[in-house]
């Protein structure tokens, strides 16, 4: 018994198990072509959210088309360890417990990160399971691994002993909730209302002051010097002349710099080099020294005296205070800026001085420039290119250390009575051998080598992911590496373009000297219905997994993709997710009514049955044609949208309604014809619904697991006749314009009409809008007293009826003519608007001027008809 409604839970885990048994997602060298992705690894602890849903619904609509089309396809997936991240979470777990990180060693809290790991990791795995992804599990990688490590180990030691992996100092974006640097890609900048104080400082040996203007009086501690623009009259006179910082008492001297400018502030500008990185530039071109007043984590050191181990915003009102007790704060004011926080803990970044690791960047940069300016790789959609170009014109040195514990501790090994000599190694063993042949102390044991503290960068894991999932680093010629790479697409959102897309471009020209990918497909952000982004603080952000218990995950999949265009933000609504739902049904029961129709040899094919035929087969051709098109152009939900019509359209409201048997018979060759269209279209609905696909294709017919949709072959595009397309178009309208008249005059539809006709009906189209209007006689002559008239293009057509209200209808087509009239001028206007047309592809600019040709088509017709009412009631 087929269910009266279609249930997902009943179907979803049944496919996904004999999918998994019969090793369908599997993927091992061979000899046809590869189809690789390689999946953007989420957090190891992290769960689904509808990102995610979206991201990886597009790449398994991806693969399971190259499946399809005959490549060997191979998603890759994997996790990743995500330091800062999961290091906030075990730190604040433990901390639940009573447990402070600086109570335990290295290893202790390791081993409760791995616990925390092991237990909360691999949940997003089964939740992609459950979204119907179709990835090679076997495959699966974690960034933490033991041979993802030793790949990441190998590369930083490979670009170290090449000179682009150097130690330094400089000032970097410090957050002191994480306590840990971070690139200039890790924070965002927010608008912030703060104040501008201006404070007098003292002239030493003098009676005079000098007044600064700062928006953070709580670094005055780190201050060494004031300095003015040479070109400005009024400090001049105090060019090299000592201040007094306050409360603090120490003397600084007053530079001249032309980077001071006159007109912001007061002029003057409080340096203060450990803390701001123009202030930073400055000190360095006049030797000033550099004075860190800060702790890790935000608070102040000694060097903030009675102020030592407050946080640094709690000393900024004190310090307030104080200036007015002093009377040396002149004034404070309103005042927007920009403040730059981290995107991991949303905390005020603190710009530190500090010692780092560094890859330099501007040797390994240039192939990811020339391989997008040379369409080597391609970005869809093409904006982001300017974006991604001007991103690296203006690269810096990447800071690849982090000050925690979780992730892959940097190969350097210090050794001596200061520990400041070091080496560089795989390991603990070569580090040794390297130390001694350095040293040359052959007694150097290998407790005496002490590691540097830091983890490297979760990105620099993460941007050699093409390449280390095959084990490229480590075996650089197995099979894998060879058949996989390069990838073929990548899915990800544009947030992360410079974080990971852009130095996996540069790692895979520089380690392997090819492209990593050959397309990156960017994915809009998902928006709440107030354009919000969604997030956990906004409590915006929907259960992914209860929306896929709620409607399926069929449903949720054609729900997110249906109005998610490439690089286009979608406004979520939960209502998208009951459209999927509704195709779904719409599919489910269009299967049921098939079934419910029994083939019958002794009956003949109806003549609208023939004609239904002929043109499904040519709309099917020109559709999976452009379906085709939309898959080259990455425009995958313009492909699902075109399914979508075809189906529910085309196929459901119009095919299956005009072949559908009065009583349930039907002749074979119609049967066989809508089983085999059917089947074609579940072909090109299983990327994007591939239960429910894979059901009815099973229930449709009785097949062996050869034979299963997932490994069937992709469509091929059939030749399909225009004409009998333009002329089923034609019907479509007359047989719409017949049930409106039917609606308007309440003729009901049991109730067969004449069709007065003023020019002969192609006769091909006669068995369709007889069978579809209930027409049983067609005349040429109008004979009736009353009739009601539309038209079709040029052609009129009239129906007669009882008691027809002409003054409704003289309002009805009048209200239509202004409307139209409206829409005309508004074509009219953008067709002579010469920025449009030359800026607008052709193709758009011939729409517009169809459009007008049909809307002036539309107006004459419908004046002509408005005309002959008038006349009737004027009679």
């Amino acid at each position: 018994m087929i269910s009266s409604k279609y249930i997902p839970s009943k179907i979803e885990e049944k496919w996904y198990r004999y999918w998994i048994q019969n090793n369908f997602f599997k993927s091992i060298p061979d000899k046809r072509k590869a189809y690789t992705i390689v999946i953007p690894p989420p957090n190891v602890t992290g769960i689904l959210h509808i990102g995610h849903m979206m991201n990886n619904t597009i790449q398994d609509v991806l693969i399971r088309k190259a499946r399809m089309n005959g490549y060997n396809a191979c998603w890759v997936p994997g996790t990743d360890h995500a330091s800062i991240a999961t290091e906030a979470k075990v730190v604040s777990y433990l901390k639940e417990k009573g447990i402070s990180k600086n109570e335990l060693s290295r290893n202790e809290f390791l081993e409760h990160a791995w616990k925390w790991t092991n237990k909360h990791g691999g949940i997003i795995i089964d939740q992609l399971k459950k979204l119907g992804c179709s990835c090679d599990w076997d495959r699966t990688k974690f960034t933490l691994d033991k041979q993802m490590s030793e790949s990441v180990t190998k590369v930083f030691v490979d670009l170290y002993e090449e000179g682009l992996i150097y130690k330094g100092h400089r000032m970097v974006n410090w957050d002191p909730d994480a306590q840990t640097t971070l690139s200039d890609e890790e924070i965002f900048f927010e608008e912030s209302k703060g104040k501008l104080y201006h404070i007098s400082y003292k002239i030493c040996e003098s009676e005079e002051n000098i007044i600064i203007a700062t928006t953070r009086p709580e670094t005055i501690f780190g201050d060494t010097a004031i300095a003015v623009n040479p070109n400005d009259n009024r400090y001049s006179n105090l060019i090299g002349k000592r201040a007094i910082v306050p409360i603090v008492n120490r003397t600084i001297p007053i530079i001249a710099d032309e980077y001071v400018s006159m007109e912001l502030g007061t002029g003057c500008l409080k340096v203060t080099p450990a803390h701001d990185e123009n202030d930073y530039k400055l000190a360095q071109k006049h030797n000033l020294n550099f004075i860190d007043i800060f702790n890790s984590d935000g608070t102040l050191n000694n060097h903030g005296l009675s102020y030592e181990g407050l946080d640094r915003f709690d000393v900024r009102n004190k310090l307030v205070t104080e200036f007015k007790k002093l009377d040396i704060l002149l004034e404070t004011k309103e005042h927007r800026h920009k403040l730059s926080k981290s995107e991991r803990t949303n905390s005020i970044i603190e710009p530190r001085f500090s010692e780092q690791w560094f890859l330099k960047m501007d040797k390994i940069s240039n192939s990811a420039f020339k391989s997008i300016s040379n369409n080597d790789i391609k970005l869809f959609p093409k904006k982001f290119i300017n974006f991604y170009n001007h991103w690296l014109e203006n690269i810096r040195d990447w800071n690849i250390s982090r000050q925690l514990w979780w992730g892959h501790q940097i190969p350097v090994y210090y050794y001596g009575k200061d520990k400041k000599e070091f080496v560089v190694a795989e390991n603990k063993q070569m580090a040794l051998k390297k130390a001694i042949l350095n040293s040359g102390n052959k007694n150097l044991k290998i407790e005496e080598l002490k590691q540097d503290d830091d983890v490297l960068d979760t990105w620099f894991s993460s941007w050699i992911w093409p390449i280390s999932v095959f084990n490229g680093i480590l075996e650089p010629n197995n099979e894998d590496i060879k058949y996989y790479y390069p990838t073929n697409d990548l899915v990800t959102g544009p947030d992360i373009l410079f974080f990971w897309v852009a130095r996996m471009i540069m790692s895979g020209y520089h380690l392997k000297n090819q492209k990593p990918f050959s397309n990156v497909y960017l994915t809009g952000l998902i928006r709440d219905s107030q354009g919000r982004k969604m997030s956990k603080q906004l409590g915006n952000s929907p259960d992914a997994v209860q929306l896929m218990v709620k409607y399926g995950s069929d449903a949720v999949r054609v729900g997110l993709l249906l109005c998610a265009p490439a690089g286009n933000d979608l406004l979520y609504d939960e209502n998208l997710c009951k459209q999927g739902k509704n195709f779904a049904n719409k599919i489910w029961n269009s299967y049921r009514l098939i079934e419910s129709w029994k083939p019958d040899n002794k009956l003949s094919m109806e003549p609208s049955s023939k004609i239904a035929i002929d043109w499904y087969e040519s709309k099917y051709n020109k559709t999976l044609s452009k379906i085709n098109d939309e898959f080259k152009k990455f425009r995958i939900s313009h492909a699902l949208m075109e399914i979508y019509k075809l189906i529910w359209d085309d196929f459901c409201s119009w095919f299956l309604e005009i072949i559908k048997p009065e009583k349930g018979k039907i002749d074979n060759y119609t049967y066989k014809k809508v089983k085999y269209f059917f089947e074609r279209n579940l072909k090109i609905l299983h990327p994007f619904m591939p239960f429910i696909s894979e059901e009815i294709w099973h229930l449709l017919e009785k097949r062996n697991i050869n034979e299963s949709l997932i490994i069937s072959s992709w469509p091929k595009v059939n030749d399909f006749d225009k004409l009998i397309l333009e002329k089923f178009e034609y019907s479509k309208e007359l047989i719409s314009q017949i049930r409106s008249a039917r609606k308007n005059n309440s003729i009901s539809f049991k109730d067969s009409i004449k069709l007065i006709c003023s020019n002969q009906i192609d006769k091909e189209l006669r068995p369709i809008v007889e069978k579809m209007g209930n027409v049983n006689d067609w005349t040429f002559e109008v004979n009736d007293a009353q009739i009601i008239s539309f038209r079709v293009l040029e052609n009129e057509y009239s129906i007669p009826v009882k008691n027809s209200n002409f003054e409704e209808e003289v309002v009805k087509i009048t209200k239509e003519l202004h409307y139209l009239e409206g829409l005309l001028n508004l074509i009219d206007k953008k067709l002579s608007n010469q920025k449009f047309i030359n800026n607008a592809p052709k193709s758009v600019i011939e729409k517009e001027k169809k459009k007008a040709f049909d809307t002036k088509l539309k107006i004459e017709n419908l004046s002509k008809s408005l005309k002959n009412l008038k006349l009737k009631l004027s009679k």
